[in-house]
């Protein structure tokens, strides 16, 4: 069967194609950036596809024998003001595109929206799926609300919650009641309803075995993770400072904080339906999918971040093209040292770099620099790595992104996401000089206007220090 993923590259969408392609079917992914995707993914059943929605595209760019067609795109962390415009504006392009080929079923990923009123997320998901439904395909609807999974936002919040706090003042949203369901479950009913003739042109909410508070969830959580939490709720939290609390305490971003807040105050609670005993699917309770996804953190084995979507940070997609570091016009910060010892070693150390790893020298500065960002709405350092051991092109990885992850060339490049005035890159490259093997560690900064210059000669001295540090401690055996 061939099967189209628009987000093919968000968190849902990684984790649907490894089991669509064990399935036997063929995957055309949509992705805006072709050359991050195509580095994770070299299955031969698999066609990438580059594009943006928010833009008008060619007709003739989707393949006309399409059979299932995902539409995953959302954008509630890509800004607080118009990103229901965005949402509104890909669909549309998405419906006039995918209207030129055979598709017999559209499958759209939804909000749970029961509620008499409901907060700016939800109606945007609501728009979309009316858009949707105005096109030739007939379009299921599955409405889900908090997902539970290693790497899910909601997932991540709540665990930065409870191991950090142990007495926590809470606004009174915490009693809102919602319906969370494990994201294993949110595959099992996305790939259950491919072509299910009584699913077709219908909508289903899909959520867990249990309604829960979101305090009562926090609780929960604590239990599993052995911890005693005490949480006060008080009533004159408001939104604002409810939203200031989610993005200083946890590594969301702000505007997926104060999106998440206006939709916390909604109750998100399924109508019934028969849908996961149709499709014989066993609901997990919440503490078990909590569990589970601890075991996927513990073992490594987290397919999927939200905070490696472009959309958690204000860097343009566009940046992953540019594999080379400008020259002109920047501050450059070079450090060149012989290797003696194993070079596969230090590539280790290089892949390592960063999250509980930390940056091999000064570490305490990092976290203060990571504070400091986060005072002024930067992501800071919370963010840390998805995976402790592998590193992938488009990765979060602290406060960078990551441009280049070649370990065949022995080449890793960062960009900096953090708040600056300017644009600055981080890379290490292992290179051969007069037949020695040399770790070169580059820091570029590119400044803009005068504040970017005095903010170079003003941090100077610490770099002096601390890519000296780190290009020595990088040279020897990890501790």
């Amino acid at each position: 069967m061939n099967i189209l993923i628009t987000g093919a590259n968000g968190y849902i969408g990684q984790r649907l194609i490894p089991v669509l392609l064990e399935q036997g079917n063929h995957l055309f992914c949509c992705v805006r950036n072709k050359i991050r995707f195509e580095a994770e993914h070299t299955h031969e059943r698999i066609t990438i596809i580059e594009i943006d929605f928010l833009t008008p595209a060619n007709n003739a760019i989707l393949p006309a024998n399409i059979d299932v067609a995902y539409y995953l795109i959302h954008s509630m962390s890509s800004g607080t003001e118009k990103f229901d415009e965005a949402e509104a504006t890909c669909a549309k392009h998405f419906v006039q595109l995918i209207g030129n080929t055979s598709t017999k079923q559209i499958i759209y990923l939804s909000g749970i929206s029961n509620a008499d009123k409901l907060s700016k997320h939800l109606e945007s998901r609501l728009h979309v799926e009316e858009i949707l439904a105005a096109g030739l395909i007939p379009v299921t609807v599955l409405r889900a609300g908090i997902i539970v999974g290693s790497g899910s936002a909601s997932f991540e919040i709540i665990r930065d919650l409870v191991e950090k706090l142990p007495v926590m003042i809470t606004p009174k949203w915490l009693g809102t009641k919602c319906q969370p369901i494990a994201v294993r479950n949110v595959i099992n009913f996305l790939t259950g309803i491919i072509l299910k003739e009584n699913t077709i042109g219908k909508t289903f909410d899909i959520g867990g075995p249990e309604v829960l508070s979101y305090k009562e969830m926090l609780l929960k959580f604590a239990q599993v993770r052995g911890l005693k939490r005490l949480i006060l709720v008080i009533p004159i939290m408001t939104p604002r400072l409810s939203s200031y609390w989610l993005y200083f305490v946890t590594s969301t971003s702000y505007p997926l904080a104060i999106n998440l807040v206006n939709s916390m105050k909604v109750d998100v609670i399924c109508r019934p339906n028969n849908l996961a005993e149709e499709l014989d699917i066993k609901l997990l309770p919440y503490q078990s999918a909590v569990q589970l996804a601890f075991e996927k953190i513990e073992q490594n084995l987290v397919d999927s971040s939200w905070k490696d979507a472009f959309s958690s940070s204000n860097t343009p997609q566009q940046m992953m093209q540019y594999v080379n570091v400008p020259t002109f016009g920047c501050f450059k910060d070079l450090k060149l040292k012989a290797i003696n010892k194993n070079a596969d070693d230090v590539i280790n150390n290089i892949w390592s770099i960063g999250g509980k790893t930390g940056w091999y020298y000064a570490t305490a500065l990092w976290r203060i620099r990571g504070f400091a960002d986060k005072m002024v709405g930067g992501v800071g350092l919370r963010r840390g790595r998805t995976n402790s051991q592998t590193i992938n092109a488009g990765d979060a990885l602290d406060f960078w992104r990551v441009l280049v992850a070649d370990k065949q060339n022995k080449r890793l490049l960062l960009y900096a996401e953090m708040k600056l005035p300017g644009e600055a890159w981080l890379e290490f490259k292992i290179l051969k000089i007069k037949n020695v093997l040399h770790l070169r560690q580059t820091a570029t900064f590119r400044p803009k206007g005068l504040w970017g210059r005095l903010y170079w000669y003003s941090v100077l001295p610490f770099h002096y220090f601390i890519f000296n540090g780190m290009i020595n401690n990088l040279l020897k055996k990890r501790i």
